[in-house]
């Protein structure tokens, strides 16, 4: 009891602050560093700059960084958000025989040629038994 009265809310207020404040430095030191080591158009004596400049003085090479590069930042991660959702698409379409393989792919083309007229029902039949099978 005697502790809460030698530590009043206030206090406990500004030391949740302080602490919620170093992560979110440390939550963006991250973050540069990932974008640093991420870049394809900078150097590796760039990249050991920067990284010396955040190491170094670290608020304000953090902040020079994120001013300098901002654009980029976004462009870098919308690029690598796209390529990954082509990536997944690319895999779904595989996984699921929607490129012209397996069973519903077969089924498929039989259906457009018996559309066509090219193939009788009976042929359909026959192809979709064996897609099937």
């Amino acid at each position: 009891m005697f502790i809460a009265a030698s530590y009043p809310f206030l206090g406990i207020l500004w030391t949740t602050l302080i602490f919620f404040a170093w992560v979110i430095f440390i939550w963006i030191v991250i973050t540069a560093l990932i974008d640093i080591f991420r870049r394809h158009d900078l150097s590796g004596w760039g990249k050991a700059a920067w990284i010396v400049f955040i190491v170094i003085i670290p608020w304000i090479g953090v902040l020079a960084y994120l001013i300098v590069n901002h654009d980029g930042m976004n462009e870098r991660k919308v690029t690598e958000a796209r390529q990954s959702r082509a990536q997944f698409d690319d895999y779904v379409r595989k996984a699921a025989g929607s490129d012209s393989g397996g069973a519903a792919g077969e089924i498929e083309k039989a259906k457009q040629l018996l559309d066509n007229g090219t193939i009788t029902q009976a042929e359909f039949d026959a192809i979709k038994a064996k897609a099937l099978a």
